[in-house]
């Protein structure tokens, strides 16, 4: 992660705050491999924030409707944001726990048994690809999109599966899809530079 990526989104974030309005849900939006979940990390350790995971509630399972959708739909199945609305978003804008059940990704289908909960914060970082998607907009108090070289995103996206496969290939063709028609980088409250390239012999978080 770039040292500096994270200042301008404290520094938002800080004038919400001083302006009353409280809590405040940043979304951390961006491609694969941009490096949202380790600057939502970071975001969230300086204002003890609450982190979540976009991921937790994908919707492309079963993998068939996957796989045989168009690019408009997989961008769509990005995840399932009335799930996500009504079980941690809400919740945690009310000042209430929230409990959900988070897409299982070791078996690649289905919930996890076991709830992930979290408890209500001042600050509520919602980290993932098209977290900033216009049906969360009235939640949403700051958009943030955070960029990095596609050939460093890669490298990122590589280092942390293990290879570039085919599904790679599919997301990021929704991802385009949707940075190109949903929600173009303009149309963000704020864009974040984090092209720092990858140090192989530090890296050993899979958050990219």
């Amino acid at each position: 992660m770039s040292p500096t990526a994270a200042q301008p989104i404290l520094g938002r974030i800080g004038r919400l705050l001083a302006g009353g309005r409280a809590p405040v849900l940043v979304a951390v939006d961006g491609y694969s491999g941009a490096g949202k979940s380790r600057l939502a990390t970071a975001v969230a350790a300086a204002v003890d924030g609450v982190i979540v995971d976009g991921d937790d509630f994908y919707a492309g399972d079963p993998a068939e409707a996957w796989e045989a959708g168009t690019v408009a739909e997989d961008a769509e199945r990005c995840f399932d944001w009335r799930r996500l609305r009504r079980e941690a978003l809400e919740p945690l804008l009310a000042g209430r726990v929230a409990s959900w059940r988070r897409f299982d990704w070791e078996a690649g289908r289905g919930l996890a048994e076991s709830p992930t909960v979290r408890q209500p914060a001042t600050v509520v970082i919602l980290a993932g690809a098209s977290s900033a998607r216009p049906e969360l907009a009235d939640l949403v108090s700051l958009s943030i999109l955070v960029e990095a070289p596609a050939e460093i995103r890669r490298e990122r996206v590589a280092l942390r599966d293990g290879r570039i496969d085919e599904w790679y290939a599919r997301w990021e063709a929704a991802e385009l899809h949707y940075f190109t028609h949903v929600r173009p980088p303009a149309s963000f409250d704020l864009r974040v530079d984090n092209g720092t390239p990858v140090d192989q012999g530090g890296f050993s978080s899979p958050g990219w």
